[in-house]
């Protein structure tokens, strides 16, 4: 059980005012499952099941262990420093080295790059299934011949599309919120609900969720684990609530329970929807493609129209996921600009709509890039899962270290074996011997690697042109930065346009 102490939360020792805490339990849950629900399951399910056959559904169930295992470590560190910061705040509270935290925000930033650009491909491979149903169904005509080549030029196209839109500027409010995880929690209801209808009327093959089919190279267990290091790709986007943790009322209180609860309601939906799934749709056949759902609706309710709309839904779901990752990647680029930890040019806001239009380019660039020469949704998706759970053994080191800085107020306290456990299974699912794709550590350290370049750059900048070093002062300031503001009498020429 938690442990707490009691005593009043001190003041922020800071000139600005809090953030108006306005989320209760409701709003907060909404926002930790529509967070997690997204391109994960829409896209990698074919995949996993490439890896273990049938029993799709277990890489998901360890996944949500190690996930849930990780999360009372957040949750120990929100409650702790209820600010709106993440990984780099508590690495630089553990470590105190700026090159260290530097590496674990790019390192962040880079997930969401790399997650952006995996739904960019699921959102294609859904786009080009809606154009054969309107194509097909509704005007009679011939279904439309998709090659890889057109899946990338549309994936192309929308990470520009999502680009605009970020130019243009997006406020993220809890109702859109609300509606959007409705939406995404109504397609997998869908699967869930087809597949059960589908065993009631004796057309799914239940015994096929006990049936281990493995690469003949491989044990089990290499096998599971790396359907597991794939899995956890869906299971990300708990650790975004933190950035919340201002605007959370009681975030002592509330945010333990809640945090856990979503992460629980997720956890159930993967697992039924991988059953269904797989009840429906043979493993080598839900292995291929990009859009691996939509074939299970088709196969489930053959005459009803739920496969003429479920593409639309599965567009919506991971268009949401594309939209938020580039706008936190951009935004936490722009704040490790303004911090002079990266080249100033970086920090360059557009007037008028003051969103950083340098940062932006710059990850839709890097995203574009991913999309045409990677392309395989399960590269992309593996190394969004390998950045994100490097980051989480970090911060699960961080929860063990940060015990020796007791706060006077009062906060959750994990079990001291969980963060132990924590770090110990993120670890392992980091290393090349659970069988992860070469070419992900490869994709990870080249995103890294320019990460290093540019900090490289930015010190002799630093040394040679301002006279002071390279460091992550205000770590806190990374996650949650905001560029609507208007200019202050403080504002450099660094900050803008020249």
């Amino acid at each position: 059980m938690a442990q707490s102490s009691p005593t009043e939360v001190p003041e922020r020792a800071t000139s600005q005012p809090e953030l108006r805490r306005v989320m209760g339990p409701k709003l907060l849950l909404l926002f930790i499952v529509g967070d997690i629900l997204g391109t994960g399951i829409y896209a990698v399910t074919g995949n996993v099941a490439n890896q273990v056959g049938g029993v799709v559904w277990l890489p998901f169930l360890i996944a949500f262990i190690v996930a849930t295992i990780t999360a009372c470590s957040y949750l120990e560190l929100v409650t702790k420093y209820p600010q709106a910061a993440g990984a780099a705040l508590y690495t630089h509270k553990a470590f105190g080295l700026h090159f260290f935290t530097f590496l674990i925000a790019f390192a962040v930033m880079c997930s969401g790059i790399t997650s952006a650009s995996t739904a960019s491909r699921a959102f294609a491979a859904n786009f080009e299934a809606m154009i054969t149903v309107v194509r097909q169904d509704w005007m009679g005509g011939r279904p439309l011949e998709a090659g890889a080549g057109l899946t990338t030029i549309l994936a192309v196209c929308f990470m520009a599309l999502i680009a605009v839109i970020n130019l243009r500027g997006v406020a993220e409010s809890v109702n859109v919120n609300i509606v959007l995880t409705l939406v995404e929690v109504s397609g997998l209801l869908i699967v869930i609900f087809v597949g059960f209808f589908a065993i009631t009327q004796g057309k799914a093959d239940l015994s096929r969720v006990v049936i281990f089919d493995t690469p003949e190279d491989r044990s089990i267990f290499v096998a599971v684990t790396a359907g597991t290091t794939l899995a956890f790709f869906a299971m990300v986007g708990f650790e975004d609530s933190v950035n919340m943790a201002e605007e959370v009322k009681e975030p002592e209180r509330i945010f333990p329970k809640i945090m856990l609860t979503g992460l629980g309601i997720t956890g159930m939906i993967y697992i039924l929807v991988s059953i269904s799934a797989i009840a429906l749709v043979p493993a080598g056949e839900l292995g291929t493609g990009d859009a691996p759902l939509l074939k299970v609706v088709t196969a489930g309710a053959p005459d009803l129209p739920v496969d003429q709309i479920f593409p639309l839904i599965s567009m919506f779901a991971v268009a949401n996921s594309a939209l938020i990752n580039m706008l936190m990647a951009s935004r936490l680029l722009y704040g490790m600009a303004k911090q002079k930890v990266l080249p100033p040019g970086l920090g360059w806001v557009l007037p008028g709509r003051r969103t950083p239009w340098v940062a932006i380019i710059f990850t839709s660039a890097l995203a574009i890039g991913l999309i045409t020469v990677v392309g395989r949704v399960s590269q992309l998706g593996g190394t969004t899962a390998l950045l994100l759970l490097a980051v989480f053994t970090v911060v699960n080191i961080c929860c063990l270290v940060l015990r020796r800085d007791p706060q006077p107020h009062k906060h959750f306290v994990a079990p001291t074996a969980l963060p132990i456990l924590g770090a110990l299974s993120c670890a392992y699912l980091v290393g090349p011997w659970t069988g992860r794709d070469p070419s992900q550590y490869a994709i990870a350290g080249v995103l890294l690697g320019i990460g290093i370049v540019l900090w490289v750059v930015t010190w002799f900048i630093n040394r040679s042109v301002y006279g002071h070093g390279t460091k992550l002062e205000h770590p806190e300031a990374l996650e949650g930065v905001e560029t609507h503001e208007e200019p202050s009498d403080t504002t450099t020429p660094s900050d803008r346009h020249p």
